[in-house]
């Protein structure tokens, strides 16, 4: 049984105007039936308005409009392309292009390779119209979907969960949903890449004193002692398989590393880990994860530090545009060169994320941690909080920001660093700021960078510092 998805009216704030006037006539298309595995999620809407139409050919447009509502979508392609072409593509013509491209895609007999390319058209269209206006509820609907139909789920989710936010209907948010609800079922491979230059002023985070006080005389600090700043390479990857194994359990086996490197070796650092364990749907907006975990960490060109432990994790869904996850870890933790560190850690963590409106994302986060090694003076434990928000741009630019604070209580004193009787305690403070443009793009990805400021304040002589440092990486924003 088809279930209708109802075209509505997105509200366009004054800057789009224009925009949204030349695609208005375009926004009420009824597509055509997809492949048995969606039709049960098969999208309609109202019929269009041609008078509304802008610059372009309107006898064309309307032709092939008339193509897409009666599913001869190769013949309205065929029409659309030399509108390409031309030296202002109209708005309204991309629109139908993209829609073209997507439903022809889904025709049975088209192969795989032709079902990728035209997947792509569709996307580089709708992509192309949210650049200039990311505000277009229904646009962002259409990339969500052919999104959803190429394969890549964690895009086609956020776009979806943004549409969410638009002040969809009922009606349509009900099938989107289902589109959501899809996708989790589908989950199997989860992958990530990434490489950039790091930048840091302040790369051991250093304390920039010169002078300590050891029984109330002062103490010079050798140069080289003090903090030292450069620029490295950092790269990253991980990989997840989730095998099924009943109708609401999933095995999930998968793994990360890091790698980040300076121009010596002394602040090189190198990071393994694995996890395995199940994944349990619980409901429609519930998931939870048990998964044993093992991590291997070097510093330099040795072995550090290795742990073995478990790790819950919890999502639950609570309104369309409010999502949380919980997570709490522990691990036994040893080192190579240092027994004295040996010990249990544990950290438990909540996030929230609300979509604002289609184009804001505000997150939320907050945690304890504690670590119990055999030496009484590095015993201690922190909490956090942190707050951030992303905000999509006209022009293809995003621009986020956040900030975190963190506090660290020792439970024991830090001769000659702290005040005879005072236990340490550290407080930490973090400013974020990241933009990239999604206009630029190389495969997918498009360039960002993402600047970060520290400084720590601590009644323990040379723990305190101030470090600023970056990363110019690619991301996958569409």
């Amino acid at each position: 049984m088809a279930i209708n998805l109802f075209f509505w009216a997105p509200t366009i704030s004054a800057p789009l105007l224009l925009c949204a006037v030349a695609i208005s006539s375009c926004i009420a298309l009824t597509t055509s039936a997809w492949s048995a595995e969606h039709d049960a999620l098969l999208l309609r809407v109202s019929a269009p308005t041609p008078d509304t139409f802008a610059a372009a050919d309107t006898t064309t447009v309307s032709e092939a409009q008339a193509l897409i509502e009666t599913g001869r979508f190769a013949e309205a392609l065929t029409l659309l392309r030399p509108l390409l072409d031309e030296e202002a593509v109209e708005p309204n013509v991309l629109f139908l292009y993209g829609l073209a491209s997507l439903e022809a895609s889904q025709h049975p007999e088209v192969v795989d390779d032709v079902r990728k390319a035209l997947l792509n058209e569709a996307i580089a269209a709708f992509r192309t119209m949210l650049v200039a206006a990311p505000g277009l509820v229904r646009v962002r609907l259409e990339l969500a979907r052919a999104f959803f139909l190429k394969g890549e789920d964690d895009l086609a989710v956020r776009h979806f969960e943004a549409v969410l936010a638009g002040g969809v209907p009922e009606t349509v948010a009900a099938n989107v949903r289902d589109f959501l609800n899809e996708i989790r079922a589908r989950d199997r491979w989860r992958f990530n890449l990434g490489a950039a230059l790091a930048p840091d002023t302040n790369i051991g985070a250093g304390s920039e004193e010169r002078t300590i006080y050891i029984f109330g005389l002062p103490f010079e600090r050798d140069a080289e002692e003090l903090t030292t700043s450069g620029v490295g390479v950092a790269v990253w990857g991980g990989a997840e398989y989730q095998v099924p194994v009943a109708e609401r359990w999933r095995l999930r086996a998968g793994g990360e590393a890091a790698r980040r490197e300076y121009g010596g070796s002394e602040f090189d650092q190198l990071f393994l880990s694995t996890h395995l364990g199940p994944r349990w749907l619980v409901d429609a907006r519930t998931e939870g994860s048990l998964l044993a975990s093992a991590r291997q960490r070097w510093t330099g060109t040795a072995p550090d530090n290795r742990e073995f432990g478990a790790r819950l994790e919890v999502g639950h869904r609570i309104t369309p545009r409010v999502t949380t996850f919980a997570q709490a870890s522990w691990h036994d933790r040893r080192y190579r060169n240092r027994p004295w560190l040996d010990g249990p850690i544990m950290d438990a963590s909540l996030r929230g994320s609300w979509v604002v409106t289609p184009t804001v994302r505000a997150d939320l986060s907050a945690g304890y941690a504690e670590e119990r090694p055999e030496s009484l003076r590095y015993r201690n434990s922190r909490r956090w909080i942190g707050a951030g928000i992303t905000v999509i741009l006209p022009l293809g630019f995003t621009l986020g920001g956040g900030g975190e604070v963190r506090w660290t209580d020792f439970e024991g004193e830090w001769p000659p660093h702290t005040p005879a009787g005072e236990d340490r305690a550290d407080r930490t403070r973090s400013l974020r700021l990241s933009v990239h443009n999604r206009a630029l793009t190389v495969y997918g990805f498009s360039p960002e960078l993402v600047v970060v400021n520290e400084q720590r304040e601590t009644n323990a002589q040379l723990y305190d510092y101030e470090r600023t440092h970056g990363e110019l990486r690619f991301v996958r924003q569409f």
